[in-house]
């Protein structure tokens, strides 16, 4: 069998082409792929800003034609280009694995002193999304204490827009998707060793932050690829249905979804993310309407029992932090993930990379001054940062904690203890309580000491190792019943759907 598939003209467009086709030459040897690739509206015109531009699809119209006139059996898509309208003649019939969907931020090292220095960040990006979600969060997450950020308009390729940042002197940083740089960079093809040698070289020059998904969702379906066909090619349905992905395709079709639902559009300042995970799914949404409605929400998907505020409790870890003398680092160690702020010692530089498991840590690391390259997002360390592309370099981990830390992998991420826990009072009582949040595994495994009882009470967490240390010491006891340990995404998610 031969088939057409079709794509935009540009680097990253032909290689998600190719990454179709070789999926599909994998799973059927005997199949022959003719790639058709051409310029659409939007590569044609980069002078406006997408969102100013008045047709819809400016980069996948064009191939929708070539489909209707059966000159082309199939069109990769990156599936965020493609309008949020329904098509009764074609269809959306596979996608692969999902890239990366968080959005990327690129800061020129030469530019640090002059940042710090005026206070203010100027970046390109042409997206209302990114300038809405992101300015705020940029004067408090970066270590500059910024008072002014300023967003530009660029388009262009991925290589193009770099090299525009690097030849601007006006210009700090620029925005991408990550996706796109990753697969770049990743592509076996020959074709593309220029583009990374290009590529890697703009990087020697700048620094990188992937932005968090909780504050800067992405825009629906980025990271996602869409593989377009006629609705009535059942044959290809057969064929592309071996290379398909549905959890990839449910999260991109929810996330299209609910952008549809305040009306669609790359003018829109919304973010969504739908992120399948296997305690649930978390669907995360920010942004501002066209009527000027704030959109601001996080939930997990589950069903969890009802108890009054007053049989709910949580409270704080009532310890004082003792700091240890800690050895320098092992020389290997080029990246750590950072508990807590306080968990970093006075004087300690960083070793290349740095990961903060929430985005309090965050932000009081980038108030030492410390450059911060991303955070699990108070999700647990279980979440990959998936920065091994980016960094060129193998990653030796490890964690910064206090003594008694929750260890993981002690292969991949060992521990490094730089404080010790001393209690400082009790936590209860908890006469009454039915339904605990515990904000850490020390937390939980103090109060259990203090009031046995409690072990076969309700008990919530994030999805982190709190939630590994409650579930391991009930497994311990002969007392772990799932329906009683559930996790939520933060306390204010475990308030909002227990209490009655």
């Amino acid at each position: 069998m031969r088939l057409k598939i079709s794509a935009r003209k540009s680097d990253l467009a032909r290689l998600q082409a190719f990454m179709v086709g070789d999926a599909l030459k994998k799973k059927h040897p005997g199949l022959e792929i003719e790639y058709r690739f051409k310029e659409s509206l939007g590569d044609k015109n980069l002078t406006d800003p997408l969102w100013k531009i008045p047709e819809k699809g400016v980069f996948t119209e064009d191939f929708y034609g070539e489909l209707i006139r059966g000159e082309t059996d199939m069109v990769v898509h990156s599936w965020k280009d493609l309008p949020t309208e329904h098509k009764d003649d074609t269809v959306i019939a596979a996608t692969l694995p999902r890239a990366d969907q968080r959005d990327l931020l690129l800061l020129k090292k030469s530019h640090f002193d002059q940042i710090k220095n005026s206070q203010a960040l100027r970046v390109y990006s042409s997206s209302p999304r990114r300038e809405y979600n992101l300015t705020d969060f940029f004067k408090s997450h970066l270590p500059f204490a910024l008072n002014s950020v300023k967003f530009e308009s660029v388009r262009g390729n991925i290589p193009t827009r770099v090299r525009k940042l690097l030849e601007d002197p006006n210009i700090d940083g620029l925005i991408v998707a990550k996706a796109a740089l990753d697969r770049l960079l990743t592509a076996t093809q020959d074709e593309f060793k220029e583009v990374q040698g290009l590529l890697r070289s703009y990087l020697q020059n700048l620094t990188w932050a992937v932005l968090p998904l909780s504050i800067n969702p992405n825009a629906a379906a980025q990271g996602a690829l869409a593989v377009e066909i006629l609705s009535t090619r059942k044959d290809l349905h057969d064929i592309l249905k071996t290379i398909h992905d549905e959890s990839t395709f449910r999260c991109a079709i929810k996330e299209r979804e609910i952008l549809s639902s305040f009306g669609g559009g790359c003018h829109q300042k919304i973010g969504v993310a739908v992120l399948d995970r296997p305690y649930g799914e978390i669907t995360l949404l920010k942004g501002l309407t066209d009527q000027g409605k704030v959109l601001d929400a996080r939930s997990l998907t589950t069903n969890p029992p009802q108890f009054s505020e007053n049989e709910m409790w949580s409270g704080d870890v009532k310890a004082e932090r003792v700091p240890l003398n800690v050895a320098p680092l092992d020389s290997k160690i080029n990246a750590l993930y950072v508990a807590r702020s306080e968990a970093w010692p006075e004087g300690l530089k960083s070793p290349g990379f740095v990961w903060t498991a929430g985005l309090k840590t965050w932000k009081n690391l980038a108030q030492k001054g410390i450059w911060v390259h991303g955070s699990a997002e108070s999700l647990g360390e279980q979440e990959e940062a998936r920065i091994d592309i980016l960094a060129g370099t193998p990653l030796h981990w490890a964690k910064l904690s206090h003594e008694e830390g929750y260890e993981s992998n002690v292969e991949t991420l060992p521990l490094i203890a730089t404080y010790s826990l001393k209690s400082t009072g009790h936590l209860g009582p908890f006469t009454g309580k039915e339904s605990f949040f515990w904000s850490s595994g020390s937390q939980f495994l103090q109060a259990v000491q203090e009031a046995p009882e409690i072990i076969n009470r309700h008990h919530a967490s994030g999805p982190g190792n709190t939630h590994k240390v409650i579930r391991a010491y009930l497994e311990k006891k002969n007392a772990f019943d799932p329906s009683r340990v559930r996790i939520f995404l933060d306390q204010d998610d475990w308030r909002q759907q227990c209490k009655k």
